[in-house]
Formats: C-alpha cells, structure tokens, sequence
C-alpha cells in the first residue's frame, strides 16, 4: 500500500465516532475494571504484544497481510485512511493495526490480569475501524470472553464492518456473567474473514464494566441534573436517586471536584442532601454506586448512576469604605472594591446608577444618605452600604486681616467658622491647634489658619506686623564759635514715630530732624522721639560748646608810652589748651606759647625788641576747629 500523507481525511475524522447497536448495558454502568488501550509513549511506534498475537509484529506503518503494528495513529495513506487513536485526550496513546492473514483465525488473545467479581453482568467494549478508502474484503469479527479453564461464557460477531465515508471508530459490544466460581477471564478475538485486497483494521479501548439496574438521578425532585448555587446560598440542595433492581442493593454517594471521584462513607441511601454554604466555588460531580451487598466492597462490582453536576459560584463581596465625608461642592466617589459584575447603586436624591464605581459631581446637602450597590455575579448577589455625609461649606474668618504690634508685646489672633483650627507658622504662637492662639513674633509674620468642620476647610490669614523699636539719635557733642551756627544731625529708627527737640532756644525749628541752631553760649539740645502706635519712646542728647569770637590785633606800638604796647588777643581765654606761634618772614620762630603758657607778646624776642616789621602768628586753638593765621605789624 502506498504511504500518503492524507491530511483531510484527519480532519474529517473528528465526526465519525459511532457506537453501534451492539448488546451493551442498557442499566447501570461501572467504571472501566478493565482496559486495554495498547499503551503511550513518545516514540511514534509502541512495543510489540508478544504471545497475545499470532501475526508478525513490524515496526512500520505499512504491515503486510498477517502482520500488525502498534502506533499512534494509522498514517500510510493510500488505501487506508489516516485515523489517531481512539483513547480521548491522549496523542500519545497508542492502537493496534493489522492487516489481516489469508487465513481466518485468532489474531488476539490475552488474559485479564483483574479479578472480576461473581455472579456479575459486564459490559465488554471494544472499539473497531475499516481503514478501507474503497470497496474491499471487509473485517469480520468474532469477540470471545472465556473462564481461564477455556469455559465459554459469551461470544459475539460483528459481521461485516463496512467501510466508512471517513475515518471513523465504531464500538462493539456485548453482556457476559460470570459464574459463581469465576472470577479470572480472558478474551479471544478471531478474524473471520480472508485476508487479501482488504481487512485492514484498527482496534483500541477495549473495556470491561459492570453492568447493573437502572439508575435514574435529579436534582431537588427534578429531573435537572445541572444546578448552579451560591456560595453563601441560604437553601440546602437535594439529589435523589431511584434503582431499579434487586432489594439486596448496596449505596454510596461518590463526589468528584476535579481529582477524582471519593467516597462519601455516610451517603449511603438513595437520597443524599448538600447543606448551604457547605461547600467553597468550585464544580461537584456526584454519583451514586450500586452493587450487591456481598460484592459491594469491590469497586470492580460496582456500577454507576448518572452525574449530576452542582456549580457553586462564589458570591460577590463588594467592599465599600463605612463613611465618606464631603464638602458642599466637592466630588461624591463611590470607590467599589473587591468584586466583579454588574452592579445596581441607590441612593438618596434619587439617585441610580449600572456604574462599577459612579462619580457624583457637585456635592449638595441634598446627597448625604446611605448608598448601597448590589453586585451580581454568575447568578449570585451581595449588597454593600456606604455612609456619605455631605458638609456645608465652611468659610475661615479671623477678626482682623492685619494688626500691628510694639516688639516685645503680644496680640490675640481670633479665628472662626469651624470646629477645629490649625495655624501655621508655629514660631511665636501660643498654640496651634485653638481658635485664639496669643502670637509674639519677634518679626513681622504671615499667619495662616486652616479651618475645618470635619469635611470641608479652608484658609485665613493674618498680619502681625511687629513695630521696629524706637530709638532717638542726637549726634556727637558739638562746638562752635560765638555768632556761629551748626545743623544739628538728629537720627530716628521705629516705625510710625514722631519727634522734636528740646529747649525750642535758638533752633530755627525744634520739629525737624536736622535743625539749625545757633546759641550764642554752651547748650544741650534734647532729641525726643514717641511712637504713634503707643510703643515705648527713646530721647538723646546733644552739647553745643559756643567759644567766645577771638578779635586779633594786627599792629602793635611798643614803645613803652602804655598805649597798644602788648598784643593781647581778646576771649582767647576761653580756650585754655590754646597754643600761639609768631616767626619772622623767614620762619624764624619769634614767639610761642604752650596750652598752659601766656598768650599775649610785648614784641620782644628773649627780651629784646624785635626789628620794626611784619610778623606772623598761628593760633592752635585745639577745639577741632582749624588753625588760625595772620600778620601782625610791629610799629614804633
């Protein structure tokens, strides 16, 4: 036969799966106690089944008449079509493929390695294909199921197995009992037909399971075998079962959660009920068991009710915050957590929504209530409540925007709108946290006040402008010469002040900072600084020394007749640390005269009269005023 790789016909073979009108269990069926699928592995080709056949094992995709091969699928195309193996679920399962001899004959036959109970109807399955794409000798099969000793306990013929539109299995099958004293079996399969220009066929699965009365089941005194609850359902669900068959009858429930079926060892009517809540999300799988009492302990005598299937869905738990507090204005948002669905909102001013979490814009008194959401998921519902509060608006007031203050003193700051209030900056405050903190700054500072009534706050603010203090500056102690006047240099420091000077006397006007004053003798002047906001005043003090106007002779007669013979300067003794100096034209000092020596000159020069002439004089009178000159003229 020729090997083409024939990919339709793999795919057409998904709708060929029949099972024929054989004698099969028409009750209650088992579990497979026996089953023969040729094995898995991952090599394409399976190992061959040694004494169990009589034909030729070939590793090969093509085996000749009188040969078989085990592989996972029959894919040598051709003639035959291309079919995986039968098993569900399992690519790398394996089937048998034979070609058959010329001659008819057993080309199978094995024993069955469990021990079957007594007195028990099996149901022996097997599953058969033609491979034939055409019209040719047609398998015919002939299953035997034998005690160990050859005894005969039943046979079964397929006939001819025509060949299919596509690839297809069919499954055959037939009752057998075995007798009190039988307990080990084994089964024969003999091709009837010649071989030649056809019979060529796959097998696999075949199967032995207990065969017993028929078992009806429901759900809740329905005839529902499908049923969704919740987790956190209120009512109990109850699966009943009804048998008919011997009244020697064993029961046991069996529940299957997704590993595999497990005895429930105190469900053992025909009746059994899951309480509510009983059972986490998932999917539950029940069944009922029967078999003989005697024979009940082996599950190889058992056979099986119908599933029903029982869906608990988790419930919904929606997770809403207990409380929301909101200011006029603001925005409502109803945060849902925890759960997925659809989701039905009410609340206060009429308020609907489908929304997983709804926004509410502009808050009003009118929205504050209870909200609750009902979340419906997979057919199970749950409710979640929140508390919204809707605040008016608060507006933060205090008493005075602006106020000054002395350096030094203290202020009441007032606040109000609210029921709880928090100030900032925390420097120079008495607290911080109450409506009427006393605040010292050291510096003028900004204050501000949140003000809160538990949902809605806002923000004051508050000068506290801190006066600089005053301080009076008259100058240093000044002099001046007799008829002289001088600009008193008076300095002020302070916020808002006011000043004048003191005694109002030969000032041109006692209300300036920087007053001209001319005494005609010693004086203290008096600066006098105030504060108009009332803070503390400064004064200070200034001295005017008034020399008395110095009158120098410039000529002198000292010719001894008493009149104008000494030059003697008039009110220079008002300057006691004075020092006189007279030199000729050429430098030469003539005449001196410490701070403490006389001051006048009788024209003579250690005693002896100068040369009439011209001479001149320096005057130190050490008062920080300069240093006099002149020329005095010596006549005779």
């Amino acid at each position: 036969m020729n090997k083409t790789i024939l990919t339709a016909f793999l795919c057409c073979f998904l709708g060929f799966i029949n099972k024929t009108s054989s004698q099969t269990c028409q009750g209650s069926l088992g579990d497979p106690v026996v089953h023969i699928d040729f094995g898995r592995g991952s090599n394409f080709f399976g190992p061959p089944l040694g004494s169990n056949t009589t034909y030729n094992y070939v590793a090969s995709g093509q085996p000749s008449d009188g040969s078989y091969t085990i592989e996972k699928s029959v894919n040598s195309g051709g003639a035959w079509y291309l079919l995986p193996n039968h098993t569900p679920n399992d690519p790398d399962g394996y089937l048998m493929m034979i070609n058959a001899s010329v001659t008819p004959g057993i080309f199978y036959e094995t024993d069955v390695a469990t021990d079957l109970c007594p007195n028990t109807t099996y149901e022996f399955a097997a599953w058969v294909s033609n491979l034939l794409v055409f019209s040719g000798i047609k398998p015919n099969l002939t299953f035997m199921i034998l005690a160990m000793d050859n005894q005969v306990l039943s046979t079964y013929s397929t006939g001819d197995i025509a060949e299919s539109s596509g690839p297809t299995w069919k499954q055959y099958g037939f009752l057998f009992s075995t007798p009190a004293n039988v307990n080990r079996v084994k089964i024969r399969i003999i091709n009837n037909a010649a071989g030649g220009t056809g019979n060529d066929l796959a097998l696999d699965d075949i199967t032995f399971r207990a065969c017993g009365p028929a078992i009806t089941v429901g759900l809740d005194n329905t005839g529902q075998t499908e049923k969704m609850i919740c987790e956190e359902g209120s009512s109990p669900t109850t699966i009943s079962a009804q048998v008919t068959g011997s009244a020697n009858l064993q029961y046991l429930w069996q529940r299957d959660s997704g590993s595999g079926w497990i005895d429930l060892n105190n469900e053992t009517s025909t009746q059994m009920t899951i309480a509510a809540q009983s059972l986490p999300p998932g999917i539950y799988q029940y069944r009922m068991v029967i078999a003989q009492a005697a024979n009940f302990s082996s599950p190889a005598c058992r056979t099986a009710s119908p599933i029903v299937k029982v869906q608990v869905n988790p419930t919904p738990k929606p997770s809403l915050a207990n409380q929301q507090r909101v200011c006029v204005g603001n925005v409502i948002t109803l945060e849902l957590n925890g759960t997925t669905g659809t989701y039905s909102w009410t609340g206060p001013n009429n308020f609907s929504s489908t929304e997983r979490s709804p926004v509410i814009e502009k808050a009003t008194l009118a929205h504050s209530g209870v909200y609750q959401v009902t979340v419906t998921s997979a057919g199970c519902s749950a409710t979640a409540q929140t508390y919204i509060e809707v605040f008016p608006l608060k507006i933060a007031a205090v008493d005075q925007q602006d106020v000054s203050i002395c350096k030094g003193t203290s202020v009441t700051l007032r606040a109000s709108g609210g029921t709880t209030y928090k100030w900032a900056p925390a420097e120079g405050l008495s607290a911080t946290d109450v409506a009427n903190p006393i605040a010292s700054p050291g510096i003028t500072t900004v204050y501000g006040v949140t003000v809160s009534n538990g949902a809605c706050e806002s923000t004051a603010y508050v000068v506290v402008n801190v006066l600089k203090e005053v301080m009076a500056d008259a100058g240093s102690n000044r002099a001046i010469i007799e008829g002289q006047s001088i600009t008193l240099n008076g300095k002020v420091s302070g916020d808002h002040v006011r000043y004048f000077w003191t005694p109002s006397n030969y000032l041109d006007d006692p209300s300036k900072l920087n007053p001209i004053a001319s005494p005609p003798e010693d004086i203290t002047y008096t600066l006098n600084v105030w504060s108009e906001e009332g803070c503390p005043g400064s004064t200070a003090d200034v001295s005017i020394k008034v020399y008395k106007k110095l009158e120098i002779p410039n000529t002198i007669t000292p010719n001894g007749d008493g009149i104008n013979d000494i030059w003697n300067i008039a009110a220079l003794e008002s300057y006691p640390g004075a020092e006189v100096k007279i030199v000729n034209r050429y430098g030469e000092r003539i005449f001196s005269s410490g701070s403490s020596g006389p001051k006048s000159w009788d024209g003579k020069r250690k005693g002896v009269n100068v040369p009439v002439g011209t001479y001149y004089y320096m005057i130190d009178l050490h008062d920080g005023q300069k240093i006099l000159t002149g020329s005095i003229t010596i006549l005779r």
